[in-house]
Formats: structure tokens, C-alpha cells, sequence
């Protein structure tokens, strides 16, 4: 019971500093930081599934949202028909060719016995496949980029609804994870940390060179939303009348009704921007507490506490007669994959796909931030570090502001170390993360809410 009481009073809080941020800000501004919440949420859930459940270092996280992202633009923006056209087939078929590459590869390796014949003909495959992709791809590529490239040359995606991306998004990493898992997890837990950030900086690197994939650094605007645009509310009849119904007492202390007119207009477009972040917080709330509730059935289940044994003593679970590798390459799916659904959904949230934003180096260490604050191997303590994490990253710098206005109220506004402190704000955000970092290793080395083992 006091575990529970422990999880409702950190929620309590984290919601009481977000309801906060609205009163003192904005609540546009405190909607934007518990959208992003609940994404790092899903990450987060992601990363401890790896990581809190079996004891797998993933440092690739970056390059599995940045194939839900991937996936966000290949569902919903509508193919480009001239450059299918011209380009669109023979994209195709490098696809057919990638598959007889792999399947003629795996014939090698299952007719042949180990030897130097086979290297050879695994070799020879691999050029063979490589120069006609070549051929096939290069003047396909160039006829694709050339059409409209400003506003298009690539390829586009299906037109479906971007909601349907979230699943894609989750096959996406799935598949990479597979074949990620099948070369890389006999790997030592630092070998295999380093290759998932290597091969997570590859797969960022194709994104954004890849202009004919999708539009490469130049980006993909404007992608359909599953909520409505904020222009298209303030037109709305039925909108127009709640706001007016809502603030019906402050706008009759108005006399003039030009003036009236204008300050209904403002609380329009306010509460349009609150209203789709509302909307994007219902989606975002209803995927969370689906994985939340998948999760946590799963880690109190009889294969959640077989992960658990793997984790804490892989040689002794093979003894007992698990299959360590093909368990560690189960969990390693399931976590790339909830991964790539965050992707999608910060896709979705944001309207546009920047592979340029991906960072492996700077926002993988974040996501781990966020697991160890919260606690590793407890559900509730990776999301909860989710939010915890992200509203600091966020909040950092107004908060540092205030303090500093606050301590330094005595100088004069043209101080110089004054002014030096105001130039450094942007800075505090880092200061105050390795801060946070440090009180919760020394005072919850487990994370806020550490893991609790329950047998059900």
C-alpha cells in the first residue's frame, strides 16, 4: 500500500507544478509541456522495457524515433504522382533487389558449410547486389529530387490518416530491431550500448541525406493532423459560442462593443491553441495508460518474472533451460517498437518531420535521464521520470530567470554580473539537470519510485 501512496503523491505533485506553469504562464504553455510529457512517457516506457526488464543498454533510441517519425511522413502525406513517374518503379525494384540480396544470402549460408567458398559467395552477392542497386537507383533518385523540389522531390507516402503511423512507426523499429538484435545483442553490455549509437547514427544519416525518402533536411511540412487546425476553430459557430458562453461574465463588464468584439477574438485564438492541445493530451493519454496497463500485466506475469531472473542472473536462467538469446531478442523488439510509436506521435504533435532535430549524442542520454530519475524496472517510476525530467528541461531556464531576478533584485538593471547571469540563463538548464541527477543518486540511487517486486 505505501507504494501506491508513493505513486499518487509524486503524480500529485508533478501535475500540481504543470497546473502551475498555467497559472503563472500560460496554459497553452503547461498543455505543450504535458503533450511532450506524455511522448517522453512513451519512451521512457520503451527504454525499461529494455532496459528495467532485462538488463539490455540501448543507446539507439534517437534512431527508432526517427523511424516512427519516418513513418509518420510515409503514411499520411500523399504519394507524389510525377515522381512516381518518373522514379517510382525503379525504387521498386532496388526494394526486390535488397530482398534477393538477403534471401540468397541466407540460401549461402544454410546450403554451404563454413569455408572460404562460402565467404566468397556471400562476398560476391553483396557486389553484385550493390552495383545494380547502382545502376537502378542512381538515375531514379536524381528524375525524383528534381521534381518541384521545393516543394516536394520525393516520392510522398499513402495519404492515409497520420493515426495509423503510430502502428507503422512501432513495425518500423520493431524491424530494425531485429536485425539490430540478431548481429549485436551477444554483444558485452559496452560493445552493445556503443553499436545500438553507432547504428542509431546511421539511420538518422540515410533519413537526412536521402532527399527522394523524405525531402532530407529540407523537411516534410504541414502533415495531417487527427485534431483540428486552430484557424478552422475560430471560424466555428459552435466554438465561437462556447468561448463567448465561458467568458460570458467578463465580457458584459465590457461596454463597447468593438472593444467586446476584440477581446472575444483574442479568447478565440487562445482557447483554439488550448483546445487542440487538449485534444493531442486525450490521444496521447489514451496510448500511455494502454501501455501502462500492457506493461504492467506483462512484469508481474510468469514471463515477466523470467525477465527479471534473466536480468539479474543470465547464467543461472540458462542452467534452468531459458533461451536467453532468443528472450533478450523478444525484449529488445518490444522496446524499439514502443519507441517508434513516440516517434510517430511527436510527429504528429509537432505537424512537420526534421530529421535535422534527431540528436543521438545530446537526446538518447536524456531518455536515460529519464529512466534512472524515475526508477528502472517499475513502470510507473520510468513515466513518472518521463514527465519529472522533461518539465525541469523545460522549466530550467524560467525558473533560473526568476531566481536571479529574485537574488539579484538589489543591482541595477545595467549591472554587469547582473546582465552575465540574465545572458546564462539558457545554460541553468544543464546546471540544474546534472543538480537533479546528483540529489537523486545520492538521496534515490533506485529512482524516485524504485522497482518493487510483487508476486501476484
Amino acid at each position: 500500500m505505501r507504494q501506491y501512496a508513493n505513486i499518487i503523491i509524486a503524480y500529485t505533485i508533478m501535475i500540481l507544478l504543470i497546473i502551475l506553469v498555467g497559472i503563472f504562464q500560460s496554459w497553452s504553455i503547461a498543455l505543450s509541456i504535458f503533450n511532450f510529457c506524455l511522448i517522453s512517457a512513451v519512451m521512457t516506457i520503451g527504454a525499461n522495457i529494455q532496459w528495467g526488464y532485462a538488463g539490455l543498454i540501448n543507446f539507439g533510441i534517437m534512431g527508432y524515433t526517427a523511424l516512427g517519425g519516418l513513418a509518420a511522413v510515409l503514411v499520411s502525406v500523399s504519394p507524389v504522382r510525377e515522381a512516381w513517374q518518373v522514379g517510382g518503379l525503379n525504387m521498386i525494384l532496388c526494394g526486390g533487389v535488397i530482398a534477393g540480396m538477403v534471401f540468397s544470402i541466407r540460401y549461402v549460408l544454410k546450403k554451404i558449410e563454413k569455408s572460404k567458398k562460402r565467404n566468397y559467395a556471400i562476398t560476391a552477392i553483396i557486389i553484385v547486389g550493390l552495383i545494380l542497386l547502382r545502376l537502378i537507383s542512381g538515375p531514379a533518385i536524381e528524375h525524383i529530387e528534381a521534381v518541384n523540389p521545393a516543394k516536394t522531390g520525393f516520392l510522398g507516402g499513402l495519404g492515409m490518416p497520420i493515426l495509423f503511423s503510430w502502428i507503422v512507426g512501432g513495425f518500423f523499429a520493431a524491424g530494425l530491431a531485429y536485425i539490430i538484435g540478431k548481429v549485436a545483442l551477444g554483444l558485452r553490455a559496452d560493445y552493445l550500448a556503443i553499436a545500438t549509437l553507432l547504428i542509431s547514427e546511421i539511420v538518422i544519416a540515410v533519413i537526412k541525406h536521402e532527399d527522394w525518402l523524405t525531402r532530407g533536411v529540407k523537411n516534410v511540412i504541414g502533415l495531417k493532423r487527427p485534431v483540428p487546425y486552430e484557424i478552422d476553430l475560430q471560424t466555428t459557430p459552435w466554438f465561437i459560442n462556447l468561448v463567448e458562453k465561458f467568458n460570458g461574465g467578463k465580457l458584459k463588464l465590457i461596454n463597447s462593443l468593438t472593444e467586446r468584439q476584440d477581446v472575444l477574438n483574442q479568447l478565440v485564438i487562445d482557447a483554439s491553441s488550448v483546445y487542440v492541445k487538449l485534444c493531442f493530451a486525450g490521444l496521447f493519454l489514451i496510448v500511455v495508460i494502454i501501455l501502462l496497463f500492457i506493461t504492467q500485466k506483462a512484469l508481474y506475469s510468469p514471463w515477466g518474472r523470467m525477465m527479471r531472473a534473466i536480468r539479474d542472473n543470465e547464467e543461472a536462467a540458462n542452467a534452468m533451460g531459458k533461451n536467453v538469446v532468443k528472450e533478450h531478442l523478444l525484449i529488445f523488439i518490444l522496446g524499439s517498437a514502443v519507441v517508434g510509436i513516440a516517434g510517430a506521435m511527436m510527429v504528429t504533435h509537432d505537424g512537420l518531420f526534421t530529421p535535422g532535430s534527431y540528436r543521438p549524442m545530446r537526446y538518447t542520454f536524456l531518455i536515460w535521464v529519464m529512466v534512472i530519475v524515475g526508477g528502472s524496472g517499475n513502470n510507473f517510476g520510468a513515466i513518472l521520470g518521463g514527465f519529472a525530467v522533461w518539465f525541469l528541461w523545460i522549466e530550467a531556464a524560467p525558473m533560473a530567470l526568476f531566481l536571479i531576478n529574485l537574488f539579484t533584485s538589489g543591482l541595477a538593471d545595467t549591472n554587469t554580473f547582473k546582465l552575465h547571469l540574465i545572458d546564462s540563463v539558457p545554460y541553468f538548464r544543464f546546471l540544474m539537470m546534472g543538480i537533479g541527477l546528483l540529489l537523486i543518486m545520492r538521496y534515490r540511487p533506485k529512482g524516485i519510485l524504485p522497482e518493487k517486486i510483487e508476486i501476484k
